[in-house]
Order: C-alpha cells, then sequence, then structure tokens
C-alpha cells in the first residue's frame, strides 16, 4: 500500500513538470535548448494573471513590432542594456519572453545577476503563448501576426500568421 502511494506521487510531481507546452517535439527541443538557469513559468500560468507581472519582450524590435504581449515593454537581446530598466523597482514580477525561450533566458539571468528578485522565463515564449490561443498586440491593436524569426525556427509557430520581416 506505502509503495503503490508513494509510487503515485512520484508520478503526480514528475507530471506537473511536464506538458508546459503542447507539443511534445517542442518540449523536447526545449529541454535540450535552454539550460534551465532561471525559474520558468508555462504560458497557462502567466496568462492566468498578466496584470500581476511586468511582461519583458527579449526579441529585436522588428520583432516585437510585429506584434508582442499586451502592454509588454520592449527591452531586446542584441542591444539589451540593463539602465534602461532602472525605473523598475527589484521587486517587480516581471516575466521575460522571446520567441521560444532562449534569448529570454540569458536576459533573464542578467536581471537576476542584476539584483531582481522575481524573474522568469516565458517557457515556449510567444510562440507558445499564440500556440496556446493566447492573444498578440501589433501596432493597431490585437492582431494574429508573429514574427516566427526565420524558416527554421517558424515551423514552432503553429497558430496564427507569421512573419519574416
Amino acid at each position: 500500500m506505502k509503495k503503490s502511494l508513494m509510487a503515485g506521487w512520484l508520478l503526480l510531481i514528475a507530471a506537473a513538470g511536464c506538458g508546459q507546452v503542447e507539443s511534445r517535439s517542442y518540449e523536447a527541443l526545449l529541454r535540450t535548448l535552454l539550460r534551465h538557469s532561471v525559474p520558468e513559468m508555462s504560458v497557462r500560468e502567466a496568462a492566468r494573471d498578466t496584470g500581476h507581472y511586468l511582461f519583458l519582450d527579449a526579441r529585436e524590435k522588428r520583432e516585437y513590432e510585429v506584434s508582442h504581449l499586451a502592454h509588454a515593454r520592449w527591452v531586446g537581446y542584441e542591444t539589451f542594456d540593463l539602465s534602461r530598466l532602472h525605473d523598475i523597482p527589484k521587486d517587480t514580477p516581471v516575466v521575460v519572453y522571446c520567441s521560444v525561450g532562449y534569448r529570454s533566458e540569458k536576459v533573464a539571468e542578467q536581471l537576476l545577476s542584476a539584483g531582481f528578485k522575481k524573474v522568469w522565463n516565458l517557457y515556449g515564449g510567444i510562440f507558445e503563448w499564440v500556440n496556446q490561443g493566447y492573444p498578440v498586440h501589433g501596432p493597431e491593436g490585437p492582431t494574429d501576426a508573429v514574427h516566427a524569426y526565420d524558416a527554421t525556427w517558424g515551423i514552432w509557430l503553429k497558430k496564427g500568421k507569421k512573419v519574416y520581416r
């Protein structure tokens, strides 16, 4: 009885760590691509209370200009500069995202090193956000357009209108 109860708990714990993204192949990619060096937040969890978090977009400006999460602040990746975040209190809950999570993980590492206390990487990035049916916004409001980075990475974006400009 105790062994089966323990086995059940172990399965439950293992299952809780899986399935943050809907595609098994995408999950496999993310497990190997990311270093998992910062706390990660699932799209579902982030979408539950978007008003509680400051979303930082770690993609390039041209990607952000196509679409981004509502009220997200662009910080970039290649041009990321901590001094542009001087107005953000270090205890602000921050979720950083990019296309799939690689660039945002690097930016999140820098935020944690700079003393930010509550920082998460959005697991699966904006691609998973859109794949799960959550909205994105462009210059004129809600849109289906999403910058898909390039044709190689764009295969992971299953919903929305892919843009490569």
